[in-house]
C-alpha cells in the first residue's frame, strides 16, 4: 500500500499525540492535587533503582544464552567499579556517564 505525503503527515501528528497523552494526562491530574509526603519520598528512589537494574542485568548475564558472565567482560566491570566511586564522590549523574563510557572506551582497547 503506497502512503502519500499526507498520510505519512497525518501519521506523525497522530503518534505525537498519542505519544503526548501519557505525559500531558498525569500532569493535568496531578496539578490540582496535593501528593503524599511519602510518594515524594518514594519516588527519589526510582530513578537509581531502573539505572541499577539496567547496569546490573548488562554486566552480569549475556543475554544471547541468559547465562551469568564470568570474566570476559572485565572492562565492563573495572568501568562499573569507576563509575560506582565517581558516583559516590561528585553525585553527579552526568559526570558519572561520562567517566564511564570513557572508561568502558579505553578499557576495551587495553584490555579486550
Amino acid at each position: 500500500m503506497y502512503m502519500s505525503s499526507w498520510d505519512h503527515l497525518l501519521l506523525i501528528i497522530l503518534s505525537m499525540l498519542v505519544a503526548l497523552g501519557p505525559r500531558l494526562l498525569p500532569m493535568k491530574f496531578f496539578t490540582t492535587r496535593k501528593i503524599p509526603e511519602w510518594f515524594n519520598e518514594w519516588m527519589k528512589y526510582v530513578p537509581v533503582s531502573l539505572f541499577t537494574a539496567l547496569v546490573v542485568k548488562d554486566l552480569f548475564l549475556n543475554s544471547d544464552i541468559y547465562t551469568f558472565v564470568g570474566l570476559q567482560h572485565v572492562a565492563k566491570l573495572l568501568a562499573a567499579a569507576l563509575v560506582v566511586i565517581v558516583a559516590y564522590k561528585s553525585r553527579s549523574m552526568g559526570l558519572s556517564v561520562v567517566c564511564g563510557l570513557a572508561a568502558v572506551a579505553l578499557l576495551s582497547t587495553v584490555v579486550g
